[in-house]
């Protein structure tokens, strides 16, 4: 991969229909669009209750870490592999900029009628509004305490 891809940003509110579908907010399309990806990829994040999505330059990598290893013989391959690989999903994105999103990972994501995308620079992640929040006020909190941390000369 040659140079740096322009960054999911921001937290953008959203809705889940009654038939599970999301609109994924044009500037994440118009990203995914320039990686010359054909929808959007999505799995069930493995370490929080979001959806991590995500395009083809990410894939790309993933692929290429996954290419360096045996796979046949490597259990790190089989495990990256069924963690991301096999967990994700390539969703189209219909002519309203909506992804009807599968049952299993709106369950995953404990997802309701309140949504956020949260661009995290290579992903974004789909989280229940509700559920986000106080996730949103511990990484912020955690910042703070580091940057305290610093400016006091401890660089844990």
């Amino acid at each position: 991969m040659t140079g740096l891809v322009q960054p999911f940003i921001s937290t953008v509110p959203g809705s889940l229909d009654s038939k599970g579908r999301v609109c994924i907010p044009a500037t994440y399309r118009h990203l995914l669009s320039a990686q010359n990806t054909t929808g959007v990829y999505v799995c069930p994040s493995f370490i929080d209750p979001a959806l991590d999505a995500f395009g083809q330059t990410l894939l790309d990598t993933i692929n290429t870490r996954l290419a360096a290893q045996d796979p046949f013989f490597s259990a790190s391959f089989d495990d990256e592999a069924t963690a991301l690989i096999a967990r994700t999903q390539s969703l189209p994105i219909d002519e309203n900029g909506r992804v009807r999103l599968p049952d299993t990972m709106i369950a995953h994501a404990g997802l309701k009628d309140k949504i956020v995308f949260v661009g995290k620079a290579q992903k974004f992640q789909i989280w229940d509004a509700d559920a986000y929040a106080p996730i949103e006020a511990e990484a912020i909190a955690r910042v703070k305490a580091k940057m305290e941390r610093a400016r006091n000369g401890d660089a844990s």
